[in-house]
């Protein structure tokens, strides 16, 4: 399976910058205007496989604008137009450089740590007696700092606000809306039989001073989910949980000696892995939605874009 869409080098009118991170390109235009293209490159332990997965852009992009769609009275966000099936156009912000992690659930690195005899997260104890992928008391917040390159590192609340990373009056606003964030989405989640178990929220600032939700949410790159079918009786037994996110490209690199630390190789994916990642994410897509995926047309993917890109910006 190839037509993946590994970077984009999109000519507009009035750039003033691009951003390229892990698996977005973002530009941004004179006029505070930005253009996100959601790529189909695959990033895990903060690293980016050399191969991408045909329409998990696409997927991403469109997950993320119905949830924002679908947030927007809890806290206003960035999206403006969604011109092409990988790009969103909205709002440029000044980011806030810390990600509100939420965790419902024992899970991913919450139980790696957990696993190791830490009962502190980011400043939060985590109690005694839980098994991975256990329900936590009450949701916790485990931010983490924006790294330019590389790990994202933990970060406790008392840090951020002692660092002035991010204001008090101002991180109490974020931790609001992460709460509230958490529980939509776990309603959303719920019509479809699905268990949200851990996410991450974005926020900036616009020249006004408004908090806006910015980048993507509740897509299966930045959250994790449970069928919530047969997860008690999973749970009973300790068998592992069905997931719905990227754990298993995690637990595949794992599986093959890759971790993300120095000195090790990434394994190789194969076509036929590549096509197993894509059905996974399209897979993701239609559970989390509710809606039949529609494929769109990747022969010339670059062209598409700059064509749907340059159509909007021209009646704008």
């Amino acid at each position: 399976m190839s037509n993946a869409l590994m970077h984009t080098d999109l000519h507009l009118e009035g750039l003033k910058s691009k951003y390229t991170g892990k698996v977005r390109e973002v530009y941004r235009l004179e006029n505070d205007t930005l253009i996100m293209v959601a790529t189909d490159r695959l990033s895990a332990f903060d690293v980016v496989m050399p191969k991408g997965i045909p329409f998990k852009g696409q997927i991403l992009n469109q997950i993320a604008n119905k949830m924002l769609a679908a947030t927007a009275d809890i806290v206003p966000n960035w999206l403006v137009a969604t011109p092409d099936p990988n790009v969103s156009i909205g709002v440029a912000c000044e980011p806030f450089k810390v990600e509100m992690v939420i965790r419902g659930y024992l899970s991913g690195h919450a139980a790696r740590t957990y696993k190791s005899g830490e009962r502190l997260l980011c400043g939060v104890s985590m109690p005694e007696g839980l098994i991975e992928n256990d329900p936590f008391p009450t949701p916790i917040i485990t931010p983490a700092t924006k790294a330019e390159e590389g790990h994202d590192e933990d970060i406790s609340r008392e840090e951020i606000i002692k660092q002035s990373i991010v204001s008090e009056s101002d991180y109490l606003k974020l931790e609001s809306y992460t709460h509230k964030l958490f529980a939509r989405g776990t309603e959303i989640a719920k019509k479809q039989g699905l268990i949200l178990v851990d996410t991450k929220y974005e926020f900036g600032k616009t020249a006004t001073g408004e908090i806006l939700l910015i980048d993507e949410i509740h897509t299966p790159d930045s959250s994790r989910y449970f069928y919530e079918e047969g997860y008690a009786e999973r749970q009973a037994k300790a068998l592992p949980q069905k997931q719905l996110s990227k754990e298993f490209v995690r637990q595949w690199l794992i599986s093959n000696g890759f971790q993300g630390l120095e000195g090790q190789i990434l394994p190789d994916m194969d076509s036929s892995l590549i096509t197993s990642i894509s059905d996974r994410y399209i897979e993701l897509y239609e559970n989390i939605t509710g809606l039949p995926f529609e494929k769109a047309t990747i022969s010339n993917i670059q062209e598409r874009i700059q064509k749907n890109i340059s159509n909007y910006l021209k009646q704008e």
